[in-house]
């Protein structure tokens, strides 16, 4: 560890043969030309110490070109430089900034810190940068110090702060003098006042310096700690280490010898034959595991073979002693304080991160209930199973990407493509509704399939129009970044956008269903087509507009999927799949089933990522298994329809 900036002032006054505050940056070096030109970490610390003391503007210049190699010693008369490559050798510069002319390279020494001495350095050119009137060079200083934390940048660092003008660069350097004392200071109350001053805190830069305090190193004894010894807890052999573990920590402490494995037992043995026996002991008795052990234990007494511990051996040795892990943290007391803290810190971020997985499966849901709401009309509403819905989501994502194209501004094209793309689907859902689905309807078998066969052919459309490689729809840039709360909690604005735009569909079908009359026709024909006609309804007009309104949502649904999604020829073949299961599982027919739907989903998909991590496949299986058992003991969904409205 670095030495303190007090202990090298110290050593500055014993060495130098007068008071740094005296003397010039300039004088500071000449009368210490020898250690300045043969400088090593152990040697030069006062040197540099006493240019930090020194109060002359000329040392930082002197400090900073050192450590870049831009210092230089003339041979002729020992004076100092600051050298510049030059084609006539050096550029020199006396060290207040005048021109000094040139010299060759024969006659400067070039002084070449090693990393030790530049080390040295750059702390002392810290404490100058960390009250240097640029902000930048105090904020540089800081990251600096955040970096390579040392006992040196502690003092310099306090005596920075009164001075602070900036109220932001103050509290940086308020948190970093904690994080700095509960390390480094030697008051113990000190650093203990620092470490619970964070309670609470979840900043990665406090477990950065909290858990070093409290990293431990396995100790072994026959009974006796060593004086001073922080002991973080007894360790027992077999459950909080294995038997090998134990035994290996016997070994490297000297206290046991090496193992014998059951390869070198019997190849001593052989070794050791003698006339049909082994130390005496004969082969036919050497049947046993425990009989060989006691031949291998008289060959080692009389020094036949090295000295190598047996089973037995093993579980009486490591019986014999006591082992503990200790601190590295000598101070009990700070270490029970960071226990303290960051047992309370490690409850915070379970709550968290368990906030922050809440937060995801919401975002999911909320895209999976977008994604479904236009099938929510068509099968829920409809009754009609419509495979092609994700292509639907698809042309959407690609009309967002057309406009684009033509509209550079990422703002006024999102807003364009959205009513767009819901043209585009509407226009293309009616079309296949007059086309294909009034022909097939009460034919579920085959309006599945004929909708299958047009989703593989709008699929394969879109790649000899747009291509097999992925484009991007770019989201405008007030959607960039994320809304972040902490270190572990945060959500995209991308998401944040989709979820509002989520909500806005849902009272949007709230009010078309409940509020206009094309929603009363639309349950009217739900229920009872042959009623509803002869009220005067077109039934035939009404499924038109209900498929044509299912996918138009779709569409824009392509539109906010787009956003964070690869917009390919098979982008809504990724969500068909959540789409119907969000529908069949809320409860057919029930916008608000969707919702439950997809607040199941989401949940349940986040929670299996969450424990299988690294295999997202693995999660989508699990899910639709626990979605199938799900079904079969509610397969009405979880907000089943009552009445009339549930006979179909």
């Amino acid at each position: 560890m670095r030495a303190t900036f007090a202990a090298l002032l110290a050593a500055m006054f014993l060495l130098l043969p007068m008071a740094a505050q005296a003397q010039t940056a300039a004088d500071i070096l000449a009368e210490n030309r020898d250690l300045v030109e043969k400088s090593s970490r152990q040697t030069i610390g006062p040197v540099i110490a006493a240019l930090t003391a020194s109060g002359d503007p000329q040392a930082l210049t002197l400090l900073a070109a050192w450590a870049d190699r831009g210092l230089g010693l003339r041979k002729s008369d020992g004076a100092f430089f600051l050298i510049a490559p030059d084609p006539d050798g050096y550029a020199l510069k006396s060290p207040d900034g005048t021109e000094a002319g040139t010299a060759a390279r024969s006659e400067i020494v070039e002084l070449r810190p090693n990393a030790g001495v530049r080390g040295l350095i750059a702390t002392a050119l810290v404490e100058f940068q960390l009250s240097d009137p640029d902000r930048r060079q105090r904020e540089a200083a800081l990251v600096s110090v955040a970096r390579d934390p040392s006992a040196a940048h502690l003092v310099p660092l306090r005596a920075s702060i009164p001075a602070e003008s900036d109220p932001a660069l103050k509290a940086q350097k308020q948190r970093l003098e904690r994080l700095l004392t509960l390390r480094f200071d030697a008051d113990s109350a000190a650093r203990v006042a620092a470490i619970q001053s964070f309670a609470g805190d979840l900043g990665l830069d406090l477990r950065g310096a909290l858990n070093p305090l409290l990293a431990t190193t396995y100790s072994v004894g026959t009974g006796t700690l060593p004086d001073g010894a922080n002991v973080a807890r007894t360790l027992r052999p077999g459950s909080d280490l294995t038997m090998d573990e134990a035994y290996a920590l016997l070994v490297a402490a000297d206290l046991a010898p090496a193992r014998l494995s059951r390869t070198e037992l019997k190849a001593a043995l052989a070794a050791n034959i003698v006339d049909g026996a082994v130390a005496g002991i004969p082969l036919t008795q050497l049947d046993t595991p425990q009989a060989r052990d006691r031949a291998y234990d008289a060959l080692e007494a009389a020094g036949a073979v090295p000295a190598a511990a047996t089973d037995a051996e093993v579980v009486a040795a490591v019986a014999a002693h006591r082992f503990h892990a200790i601190h590295a943290e000598p101070d009990p007391a700070v270490t029970t304080a960071a226990t303290e803290v960051l047992e309370g810190i490690e409850l915070k971020l379970a709550a968290m991160q368990a906030t922050d997985l809440a937060l995801d499966a919401l975002s999911l849901a909320s895209i999976y209930f977008l994604a479904a709401i236009g099938l929510a009309i068509t099968f829920g509403v409809m009754r009609v199973i419509n495979m092609a819905h994700g292509e639907f989501i698809m042309l959407g994502a690609y009309t967002g990407y057309v406009v684009q194209l033509y509209i550079s501004n990422y703002t006024l094209s999102i807003l364009i493509a959205l009513p767009l793309a819901f043209a585009v689907t509407f226009a293309a859902g009616v079309v296949m509704e007059r086309l294909v689905i009034r022909h097939l309807y009460k034919r579920p078998l085959e309006t599945l399939l004929a909708t299958f066969g047009i989703s593989i052919a709008l699929q394969q459309l879109a790649k000899n129009i747009f291509g097999t490689q992925a484009r991007p729809l770019t989201a405008p840039s007030w959607l960039d970044g994320a809304l972040v709360f902490n270190d572990i909690v945060g959500i995209s604005y991308i998401r944040i956008a989709i979820f509002v735009l989520a909500l806005a569909f849902l009272g949007f079908f709230l009010w078309l269903m409940k509020r206009t009359r094309l929603g009363l026709e639309v349950r009217a024909v739900t229920q009872n087509p042959t009623m509803a006609a002869s009220m005067g309804i077109n039934p035939d007009r009404i499924n038109m507009l209900t498929f044509g309104l299912g996918s138009g949502i779709a569409g824009i649904a392509g539109v906010a999927i787009g956003l964070f999604a690869k917009v390919t020829s098979e982008l809504g073949s990724d969500y068909i799949v959540q789409s119907f299961m969000t529908v069949v599982v809320g409860g057919v027919g029930n916008i608000w089933g969707a919702l439950a739907g997809a607040l199941m989903i989401g949940t349940l998909q986040k929670g299996i990522e969450w424990l299988n991590p690294s295999n997202t496949l693995a999660a989508q299986t699990y899910m639709i298994l626990f979605i199938i058992l799900f079904i079969q003991f509610r397969p009405r969904g979880i907000i089943a329809l009552k009445g009339r409205a549930a006979g179909d």
